[in-house]
């Protein structure tokens, strides 16, 4: 395998995660523009597969798909398309991520032309479905359905079990798995009328998956750094505090949501005044995620290797600590919600990486 072929799976990998913070900031816009239930079914909108930019282009039973839900009985073409985009820009991650899989199991198979025969046989499989559904016809239907999932599964086994590195494979697997759960969270999101448990789950969800290139870049970039152990814990202590502290978050966000519906979406200087004690442990977190920052900081500067990542980290942060004293004492500006989640998860993303390249 050529030096330049693995520099361009790398290259690939971190497009990927790159992709992922694309969506979440997506969702973030979808939240701060109260776009969620701009689609109220799931996968269509509105029963169709590209949504109406018009009223009057509503399927004639539009309105069972509105009775349901929570929200105002019109219909908003802004809330609909950002929505729908948000969708969209989710679809096409998918087929990223099942190229991704597709990729590393041809490129890390020790029997590369079976390994090819297989995916190409899938893909008939596939095609013949979409046909039989086309022409509706049942039997074959079930019959090439049958094959499909057979051959699939024989697939996932031949991929992993003769992998000249297993562990890339295996990763890229649980990648196609994580997507399309989290498009399963999805829909019971929609179904749900945007639940705020399904809400959280779907914000971890995104979080792996934008984690999972992260392990296979780290396996085949030889950029070890050896380091104490005490930085070791820290850096595992800070893991954990600034995705307890993306949870806690998403939890005070969805406080928003309630309070700003209670106002109709105005009087943005309440907001903040009117949320419980979720918002006090979040903001008590930020001092321990800043503390373990500057110390991080100080312990790595004279590491050689390390110094890059410690200063990313600081600069981070201290966007994110900016971006939340800006809420508090500017009344919530929009974009600055959708940013503070992206730069946490860019944050928790720096300190992942960091932690798996150290020794």
């Amino acid at each position: 395998m050529t030096e330049t072929s693995i520099k361009s799976y790398i290259k690939y990998s971190w497009f990927l995660m790159g992709a992922v913070f694309l969506v979440i900031l997506a969702g973030g816009i979808v939240r701060m523009t109260q776009s969620g239930m701009g689609c109220p079914d799931w996968p269509t909108c509105f029963g169709m597969w590209i949504p109406p930019t018009d009223a009057s282009q509503l399927p004639v039973d539009f309105e069972k798909y509105l009775s349901q839900q929570d929200i105002d009985h019109s219909f908003n073409v802004y809330h609909t398309w950002i929505e729908y985009i948000n969708r969209l820009l989710g679809a096409i991650l998918g087929l990223f991520i099942f190229g991704y899989a597709v990729w590393t199991s041809v490129k890390f198979s020790s029997r590369k032309s079976r390994m090819k025969t297989l995916l190409i046989s899938n893909l008939g499989f596939a095609v013949a479905l979409i046909i039989c559904a086309i022409l509706s016809a049942s039997m074959l239907l079930k019959a090439f359905g049958l094959l499909f999932v057979l051959s699939a599964i024989y697939s996932l086994y031949f991929a992993i079990r003769y992998a000249s590195q297993r562990s890339l494979v295996l990763v890229s697997v649980l990648l196609l798995i994580a997507v399309a759960i989290q498009g399963w969270l999805g829909k019971m999101v929609v179904d749900e009328n945007l639940s705020v448990v399904k809400i959280t789950i779907h914000m971890i969800g995104a979080l792996v998956i934008a984690a999972l290139p992260l392990i296979n870049i780290s396996k085949l970039k030889e950029d070890k750094i050896q380091v104490t152990p005490f930085i070791k814990h820290l850096m595992n202590g800070m893991v954990i505090i600034v995705f307890i502290q993306i949870v806690l978050g998403t939890q005070v966000r969805e406080e928003i949501d309630v309070i700003s519906k209670s106002l109709s979406y105005e009087q943005r200087e309440l907001w903040i005044d009117r949320l419980g004690s979720i918002f006090f442990i979040h903001r008590s977190f930020s001092w321990i995620v800043l503390l373990g920052t500057i110390v991080l900081f100080f312990k790595g500067r004279d590491i050689l290797g390390f110094v890059k990542t410690t200063q990313w980290i600081v600069i981070s942060v201290l966007l994110i600590i900016s971006l939340g004293i800006t809420m508090v004492y500017l009344d919530v500006p929009s974009l600055s919600q959708p940013l503070h989640l992206l730069l946490a998860c860019a944050l928790l993303m720096q300190l992942f990486y960091g932690r798996i390249r150290i020794k």
